[in-house]
């Protein structure tokens, strides 16, 4: 699958990911910011210490992590099937 290169995120607990085959797109994390294991988002400082983990993730920490995989998804509208046929 492809992995993000580039992440930028805003104050409006949005992020900005750029894939390596050029996919641009905006991550809403707002409605997670602040829930469940997602509730240390709701600090800013600490939603912009976002960073691309090792295995391509998209992580706050060890513990909270979104996958490269879904977020591909959600930016591009595609479904898994879809991008493996591609």
């Amino acid at each position: 699958m492809v992995r993000p290169v580039k992440i930028t995120p805003s104050s409006d607990h949005k992020i900005r990911v750029t894939y390596a085959d050029g996919v641009t797109g905006i991550l809403d994390l707002s409605g997670l910011a602040g829930r469940g294991i997602f509730a240390p988002l709701k600090d800013e400082a600490f939603f912009k210490t976002v960073y691309i983990g090792d295995h391509g993730q998209i992580a706050w920490s060890d513990e909270m992590e979104i996958c490269p995989d879904a977020a591909y998804f959600e930016i591009t509208g595609k479904k898994s099937e879809e991008a493996v046929h591609a």
